[in-house]
């Protein structure tokens, strides 16, 4: 018997940048179901990069997903009784989700001041191949390098 085909929920861009991942993002922040809260979150942390950088917001967010992005990760997997660090290519859309996941942590890891700044903030650093975010990128491909001899056991 054949698996079911998986339906994919296909989000609307948003109405102030009219684009998809700016909306994704959104819906990352999103906690508790408010929407619109985590929309003025995103907004505001866009509104501060232009400020800071004098510069379109959403080269600088497509750059700092774009480095943070990983190439690579490694999964577990057990064979005889071991259990072996496996490198595995990423998928683009677990890549936009890990990405989007580290930046976030990472703006929420800091303390004192408000999360469209902390937000912007990171946006920035990471555009710039920097922060917290792109330093997790960064060990997770030096796991799998250190990994790649077990590469065979991918299957």
């Amino acid at each position: 018997m054949r698996k079911k085909i998986k339906k994919i929920n296909r989000i609307k861009p948003d109405f102030k940048y009219n684009s998809d991942v700016v909306e994704r993002f959104i819906n990352y922040i999103m906690k508790s179901g408010k929407k619109s809260v985590a929309r003025n979150v995103m907004y505001d942390a866009l509104e501060e990069v232009r400020a800071k950088t004098k510069s379109d917001p959403i080269e600088i967010f497509d750059m700092a997903l774009k480095n943070t992005s990983p190439l690579l990760e490694v999964k577990s997997r057990r064979v005889g009784g071991a259990n072996y660090q496996v490198p595995r290519e990423v998928r683009p859309e677990r890549r936009f989700t890990l990405a989007a996941r580290w930046i976030l942590e990472a703006a929420r890891s800091k303390k004192g001041s408000k999360i469209s700044s902390r937000l912007s903030d990171e946006f920035i650093s990471a555009a710039k191949n920097e922060g917290a975010a792109v330093k997790k990128k960064e060990n997770t491909h030096k796991m799998a390098e250190a990994n790649k001899a077990f590469a065979h056991f991918a299957w």
